[in-house]
């Protein structure tokens, strides 16, 4: 696919504007029913998807089996997200003239922003790309999406759009409903393009400030929903140490080199006691690691791990020509917090060396936000600061477990103070609707020209806060 002209890029964002002049007036129950023929289609040609993906990233087919089923899965929540209802906000207030101010009769609810652009990831072919969670969520609500591809895996993405686009159309969706664009001078197009009403992005910190900073640039500036690096950082205190310090040698090892080290949950740096048992255990698990995403990956990580050997005081625990083990003690780490706290994309982590309580809470105090935070400690421990220091760096909190492998489902929060995220919500789990959407509140309008959702007698059968009272349907 030769780079996209911005020409083209106009057209497929217009044709997206024309779309949801008709994904506007659909109902929950026909989006669903487009999100999971796409899913249907997509699980169908299975056979076809994972092989060409498998030839564009090395990361084999029993990985890429699951995240396929991962990326359907989503399609198919995305579509319950919609049919429950709670999504909407809908919220009413009847008239009450002895209120001070008078209360009028004020009814509210989400409506979708309008035409999204999506920037693909480059370390998910499916679950973060052309069909990923932000493609997913926007159509959900009836937004529109025109996807960058990545390009780790160009031909991937054409396949996936084609065999996609094909089923929404088939399925009662309009044309234009699902665009995609290719190259850097149609990247800049699409983020700068008027019809575009939000971005979603999931990459490098330094790709998605540029883009944040080109759409917040706009004569209308939009908003950036971004997801852009995380540490992840792991805390394992004595005791727990003292009891598992060698299995959990082993789960960090499994967790921090899966895939390579391209997840955007890998634990990147991990508090351990001085002269713990996982550090002495640990380096015996490094693997040689495999074929990375791209050469700029792999280059990339090469780069930062010869930062971080070049650092004064780093030990390196394990490291010669497979996976990078490292080791600092918490005044080191506070002293070369720039290079050590710098995210390295690839099979690394970092062990820091803390003497008590105190110096673990110094060195998470260096760390900016996370996506997630792990804590592994033992039933009676006093934990209560520790976890205090990671609730506020972290949007997950972990106990006794490892990040990598995400769950798709209702709960499910993928999210973090920066640069994590840019926002609350990103593409994981039911909230991330919530981006493509805004309040929308009709004063005394006539129940014909109101949305269903605001009807009086609730032909939707959703919840609904009615004069401050949650109101549930029956069912």
């Amino acid at each position: 696919m030769t780079a996209t002209a911005p020409a083209d890029v106009d057209a497929l964002c217009r044709a997206a504007a024309d779309a949801f002049t008709t994904t506007l007036r659909t109902t929950d129950a026909e989006r669903a029913a487009w999100l999971r023929a796409g899913a249907d289609a997509l699980d169908s040609a299975a056979a076809e998807l994972i092989p060409l993906a498998d030839a564009e990233t090395s990361l084999g087919s029993p990985r890429l089996t699951g995240e396929l089923a991962r990326t359907t899965s989503q399609l198919r929540l995305f579509a319950d997200v919609i049919l429950e209802g709670s999504y909407l906000e809908a919220t009413i207030d009847h008239p009450n003239p002895t209120a001070t101010p008078p209360i009028p009769d004020l009814r509210r609810a989400l409506r979708p922003l309008g035409p999204v652009a999506v920037f693909a990831a480059s370390n998910f072919p499916f679950a973060f790309s052309v069909a990923g969670g932000d493609t997913a969520s926007a159509l959900a609500i009836g937004c529109p999406v025109v996807v960058k591809l990545h390009s780790g895996h160009p031909r991937l993405s054409r396949r996936v759009h084609e065999i996609l686009e094909s089923a929404l159309r088939d399925a009662g969706a309009p044309e234009g409903i699902l665009g995609l664009v290719d190259g850097r001078e149609g990247a800049l197009a699409l983020a700068d393009h008027p019809a575009i009403t939000a971005v979603g992005f999931t990459g490098s910190i330094p790709g998605g400030r540029a883009i944040h900073d080109r759409v917040s640039a706009r004569p209308a500036p939009i908003p950036f929903f971004g997801e852009l690096g995380s540490l992840n950082p792991v805390v394992v205190t004595p005791a727990a140490d003292v009891a598992r310090g060698s299995a959990l040698a082993e789960g960090l090892a499994g967790s921090f080199q899966l895939g390579v080290g391209q997840f955007c949950t890998k634990p990147g740096v991990v508090f351990v006691p001085a002269d713990s048992a996982l550090e002495a255990a640990v380096g015996a698990h490094a693997t040689t690691p495999g074929r990375m995403l791209t050469e700029r990956i792999a280059q990339g990580f090469a780069d930062g791990a010869a930062r971080v050997r070049d650092v004064p005081g780093v030990t390196a625990v394990a490291g010669d020509g497979g996976s990078l083990i490292a080791a600092v003690d918490v005044d080191t780490l506070a002293a070369h917090a720039d290079v050590l706290l710098e995210e390295v994309f690839g099979p690394f982590t970092l062990l820091v060396r803390c003497a008590d309580e105190q110096d673990l809470l110094r060195g998470l105090d260096l760390l900016e936000g996370n996506l997630t935070a792990t804590l592994h400690s033992e039933p009676d421990e006093d934990v209560d600061a520790v976890l205090s220091a990671l609730e506020r760096i972290a949007g997950r909190v972990l106990f006794s477990g490892w990040p990598t492998g995400v769950a798709v489902s209702w709960a499910q929060h993928h999210g973090g103070p920066w640069p994590a995220t840019t926002s609350q919500h990103t593409s994981v789990g039911a909230t991330a609707v919530r981006r493509f959407q805004r309040p929308i509140a009709y004063q005394d309008a006539p129940e014909r020209v109101l949305p269903a959702a605001l009807q009086e007698a609730n032909p939707l059968a959703i919840p609904r806060r009615v004069d401050g009272e949650l109101v549930l349907p029956r069912r």
